[in-house]
């Protein structure tokens, strides 16, 4: 067996790292995974605060989803797309069952980028429209497309090379409302100002807005109560149709199978992938209603990918979704959600850097400021790296003290396993409240 030293070279000298300076990494080099905590090759263990990058739902190392790839693979690992299998049949129907509304057939793809992309296409080539309306504080994947259709700043490298197409508008930001007003006596301009952009645009043209079901690596944005009934009226009013991505909100991650199901809104269109597997295996699919479906009983779809369901990650697939049934985990994420909640709000008094603590179960993060009057954030939104001193100080704490979580800007993100319980939440929240010492030093 290869040692640590021998692993982490291999890596570092024949492969890339993502959204990485290639030179000086030092990554952790994992051993294995169990529940809400993984171990490195020097017997390390580090509690997953961000459930690796808001997917691996179900917690690490679960053997009843490696049964059910190992059992596939002993019949089939791989068939064409267009012959039938018992996985591709089984969650198509039970993803059905757990949609909102009447989505009913899944188109299904490797991720969530691939998935984003093909929603795109697919309301366009559905609607004869070609503009897509999304909002600037959201990431909706890495392609070309998923990244366009996304504001996320790392795209800004690849400007040029953009979809065209694509119109972005401001997001329904309470704690930086960017139309200055609160929460409790706003007319809803955040709405108001996408009626506006779809006006200008021309709604014949638009073909659909794009949104995430809940806010999440942007910030984890809490929209306003209303927010997506009033798309769901604007886009209705035009002929426009909704795409909900809930890759990262979706299966039970917010504390209900799916984010926008807070909201009691359909979306025409739902896009899917990490909980779907919860990181297993690679999957994605895009789900439509019985509507647009049946629009293509005497038309042909014009997509297609070689892996499209791909029989091992559907039995992945299928065996995840049973144990977010049998396990209760849905329950627990709600649960668990409204104890983070509370244990975050006791940190505040503790911590004068946390200006916000925002979640929707267990998607959540802190905003760290440098003064809560102000709201001074303590590294800017694209911040250089002289203006990460500060929160890379903080992550380093984390590593150290034995939390893997994803830090960006001025966030530290808490989205652990559904798995967790009230021990481990507040093991994680432990850590993070020694991290944010050094963050309390630079408040003013």
């Amino acid at each position: 067996m290869a040692t640590r030293e021998e692993i982490k070279k291999n890596n570092l000298d024949y492969t890339i790292f993502s959204w990485s300076t290639q030179g000086g990494l030092s990554p952790i080099v994992v051993d294995r995974g169990e529940g809400i905590y993984f171990w490195d090759k020097d017997g390390k263990r580090y509690i997953d605060f961000s459930s690796q990058l808001m997917n691996n739902n179900i917690g690490h190392g679960n053997q009843k989803i490696t049964a059910a790839v190992v059992k596939q693979m002993e019949q089939v690992a791989f068939v064409y797309p267009g012959i039938a299998t018992q996985a591709r049949g089984e969650l198509g129907r039970k993803l059905a069952e757990i949609t909102p509304g009447d989505l009913t057939k899944t188109f299904f793809t490797l991720g969530g980028a691939e998935a984003i992309d093909n929603a795109v296409k697919l309301a366009r080539a559905y609607t004869g429209r070609h503009k897509i309306i999304a909002r600037y504080r959201a990431y909706h994947g890495a392609s070309i497309g998923a990244m366009t259709v996304g504001g996320d700043p790392r795209k800004l490298a690849h400007d040029s090379q953009q979809m065209p197409n694509v119109v972005h508008v401001e997001d329904p930001f309470c704690y930086r409302c960017p139309f200055g007003q609160k929460i409790e006596s706003c007319q809803r301009e955040c709405v108001e100002h996408i009626e506006r952009v779809i006006q200008f645009e021309g709604p014949g043209n638009v073909a659909a807005i794009l949104m995430e079901g809940v806010s999440g690596s942007s910030g984890c944005i809490t929209y306003p109560p209303d927010y997506w009934q009033k798309l769901r009226q604007i886009a209705d009013k035009y002929g426009i149709l909704i795409i909900a991505d809930e890759v990262m909100s979706g299966f039970g991650r917010t504390g209900k199978w799916f984010g926008i199901d807070h909201s009691g809104v359909v979306p025409d269109i739902m896009v899917l992938a990490k909980g779907l597997t919860s990181g297993y295996l690679p999957l994605g699919g895009i789900i439509v209603t019985d509507k647009i479906a049946s629009y293509y009983n005497d038309k042909p779809f014009q997509q297609g990918l070689t892996y499209s369901a791909h029989a091992v990650a559907c039995a992945a697939a299928v065996a995840v979704i049973s144990e977010y049934e049998s396990q209760n985990l849905i329950e627990n994420a709600a649960r668990m959600g409204d104890y983070m909640r509370r244990k975050a709000e006791e940190m505040k008094g503790r911590h004068p850097s946390i200006g916000d603590y925002r979640n929707t179960g267990l998607l959540g993060c802190f905003e760290l400021v440098k003064n809560r009057q102000t709201k001074e954030p303590m590294a800017p939104f694209n911040a250089t790296a002289p203006q990460m001193a500060v929160m890379n100080q903080v992550a380093a704490k984390l590593r150290e003290l034995g939390m893997f979580t994803f830090v960006r800007w001025n966030y530290i993100f808490t989205a652990p396993p559904l798995i967790i319980d009230e021990a481990g939440m507040d093991e994680g929240l432990a850590i993070i409240s020694e991290a944010l010492k050094i963050a309390d030093q630079h408040c003013n």
